[in-house]
C-alpha cells in the first residue's frame, strides 16, 4: 500500500491581485506556512504560470519549480478547467463561456474553441517540461441541456453529442499520452461527464483512452446523492486525482437536487469547508490508500459559508489528519508460527495422501 501525499492546495479560489496572493511565490509562501506541501495550478492565471512559455521552455519550468521549492512546496498538477470547458459548448452558454477565454475569440464559437485545443496541447507539454504525471481539466458539454428529458428527447441526440466529444479530445489524448500523462476529467454537473455512467459513455467513444481518467471530488457526488464511496470501488483503476472538497445534503419538502434556482447558501445542496459537511473522509481516505492510490490529496476550497482563509488554514491540518501512513506489516505478525509447505500439508491432513491417478 502507499500512503497519500498532501496536503496540497488548489490555487484557483485564492489567487488575487492583492499580497500575498499575487504572484506564485508569494501565495506559495502563504500556503506552506499553513502546512500545505504542494499546489495545483491553475493554467489560466497568468500572475501564477505562463501556459505558453511552460510548454516550450524547461528552463522556465524549472525556475517555477524552484520558486515553490524556496518554499518547501511542489506542483502537484496543472489545471485547464476554464480551458477544458471550451472544448464543447452547447450554443445556449456561449455568451456566458466567451468569458473563459481570450477577448479575441468573444462572438466566434470555432475560434473559442480552436483557442481551447491549444491550451490543452500546451498543458500536455508544460506538464511533461514540469515532470508531472496527471492533469486535472473538465469535459465541456454540448448534451447538459437535455439532461432531464423533457421534452422528450429526440433518438440519438445523447449518442451524437458523446461521438462529438470523443472526437474533440481523441487528439488531446493522444497528445497527453505523448507526454506521458493522464488527463484527469473533474466529473461535475455541467459537464457531460457527470457522473459514472457519462464516464463510460465517453470512455467508449474514446475506445478506452488510457490517459482518460478521472479528478474524484466526493462534494459533487453528495449534491447529486450518487453513492461516492462505491465510486471508488467501481471506478478504482481509473481515479487518478483527488480533491478534497466538502458537501451536505440537506433534505427540504421545497426544493432538491435542482435547489430551485436558490444562491448557493440557501441551496438544499451546497459546498462546505472541510469538516462541515456530510462527506465521510475518514472511509474515502481508508479506501484509498488500501487501493494504493498514488496521488495528491488536494483541498479546493469553497464553501457558502465560511471565509476562504480560514477554510484554508483549516484544510491543510484537515488533510493532514486524515492521510493515512500506511502499515508496512501485518499487525498480526507477532504469531507467524513460521510454517513451511511440508507443515501446511500436515495442517490440512494431506501430507500423506497419493494423489488419484
Amino acid at each position: 500500500m502507499k500512503t497519500l501525499k498532501g496536503p496540497a492546495l488548489f490555487l484557483a479560489q485564492f489567487v488575487g491581485d492583492v499580497a500575498p496572493f499575487n504572484t506564485l511565490g508569494s501565495i506559495a509562501k502563504w500556503a506552506a506556512d499553513l502546512g500545505y506541501k504542494g499546489l495545483q495550478i491553475p493554467s489560466w492565471d497568468e500572475r501564477l504560470i505562463d501556459l505558453e512559455k511552460a510548454a516550450t521552455s524547461k528552463t522556465y519550468c524549472d525556475e517555477l519549480k524552484g520558486t515553490l521549492a524556496d518554499h518547501g512546496v511542489v506542483i502537484t498538477e496543472l489545471s485547464t478547467h476554464l480551458q477544458g470547458q471550451l472544448i464543447a459548448v452547447h450554443p445556449a452558454y456561449d455568451v456566458m463561456f466567451d468569458g473563459f477565454a481570450p477577448p479575441q475569440v468573444h462572438g466566434n464559437p470555432k475560434a473559442r474553441q480552436q483557442w481551447a485545443v491549444s491550451q490543452l496541447l500546451l498543458a500536455a507539454k508544460a506538464s511533461q517540461n514540469l515532470g508531472l504525471t496527471s492533469h486535472a481539466t473538465f469535459s465541456g458539454a454540448l448534451a447538459w441541456p437535455y439532461v432531464y428529458p423533457w421534452p422528450q428527447r429526440p433518438a440519438g441526440l445523447i449518442e451524437t453529442a458523446f461521438e462529438e466529444l470523443g472526437k474533440r479530445w481523441m487528439p488531446i489524448l493522444n497528445a497527453f499520452d505523448k507526454a506521458n500523462v493522464d488527463v484527469c476529467y473533474e466529473i461535475h454537473p455541467g459537464e457531460d461527464l457527470h457522473d459514472g455512467v457519462t464516464f463510460e459513455m465517453f470512455l467508449a467513444e474514446v475506445k478506452g483512452h488510457s490517459r482518460a481518467n478521472i479528478l474524484y471530488d466526493p462534494s459533487h457526488f453528495v449534491l447529486q446523492q450518487l453513492d461516492y464511496l462505491g465510486f471508488i470501488d467501481v471506478y478504482a483503476d481509473r481515479i487518478k486525482m483527488f480533491h478534497v472538497k466538502d458537501a451536505e445534503f440537506n433534505a427540504s419538502p421545497r426544493q432538491g437536487v435542482y435547489s430551485g434556482y436558490q444562491s448557493w447558501e440557501n441551496r438544499t445542496g451546497r459546498f462546505r469547508s472541510l469538516g462541515d459537511g456530510q462527506v465521510d473522509f475518514k472511509s474515502i481516505f481508508s479506501k484509498l490508500a488500501a487501493l494504493n492510490f498514488d496521488g495528491w490529496a488536494v483541498l479546493e476550497w469553497e464553501c457558502a459559508l465560511k471565509h476562504p482563509e480560514d477554510g484554508a488554514r483549516e484544510g491543510a491540518q484537515f488533510i493532514k489528519d486524515h492521510i493515512i501512513r500506511v502499515t508496512e506489516r501485518a499487525f498480526d505478525d507477532f504469531a507467524d508460527a513460521g510454517t513451511d509447505e511440508a507443515a501446511n500439508r500436515r495442517i490440512l491432513g494431506i501430507s500423506e495422501l497419493k494423489s488419484v491417478q
